[in-house]
């Protein structure tokens, strides 16, 4: 290829589209200017399990392990069946809030509308939102927070 002919690749719209795209949680950004086109995008790759520690901001406390162990597991079978029943599409660790210290998502006996984020999951070092599929009340969460969680499991309810 002749000197000078190469692609030039603006780095910076790049990364700015790149923040854009995680702030935004959309999984693809494409730019058009003339003839140039700038296309970024993600995907969510499903795992088997999570083969790294939490985030350090998401560390979990000396209490965390015996408050999960407690509610791994719903009381009885009632929920699998349930039509407001939300489950999980990714393996991932669930985070039922923003960031340490912050106000969870939702809570049992809140009003959630269709969209709002319920909680996220982290799978490979990508926080992915869980949205509500309905507007309704939130009657049961099943899982804890920094809870790991495989695909399909049963996450809240919502009637």
């Amino acid at each position: 290829m002749p000197e000078g002919s190469g692609i030039q690749v603006d780095t910076a719209l790049v990364r700015e589209l790149a923040e854009l795209l995680e702030s935004s949680h959309l999984t693809e950004i494409e730019v058009k200017d003339g003839e140039r086109t700038i296309r970024v995008a993600r995907t969510a790759a499903v795992v088997s399990a999570p083969a790294y520690a939490p985030p350090p901001a998401y560390a979990p406390a000396a209490a965390a392990p015996a408050a999960a162990a407690a509610a791994a597991a719903p009381a009885g079978d009632d929920w699998k069946s349930h039509p407001g029943l939300v489950k999980s599409p990714i393996v991932g660790t669930a985070y039922l809030t923003p960031e340490p210290g912050a106000a969870p998502f939702i809570s049992e006996g809140a009003s959630v509308t269709a969209g709002a984020t319920l909680l996220i999951i982290e799978a490979m070092k990508v926080m992915n939102p869980i949205v509500a599929p309905k507007s309704g009340k939130v009657v049961k969460i099943l899982i804890n927070s920094e809870q790991p969680v495989e695909y399909d499991e049963p996450l809240v309810v919502i009637e």
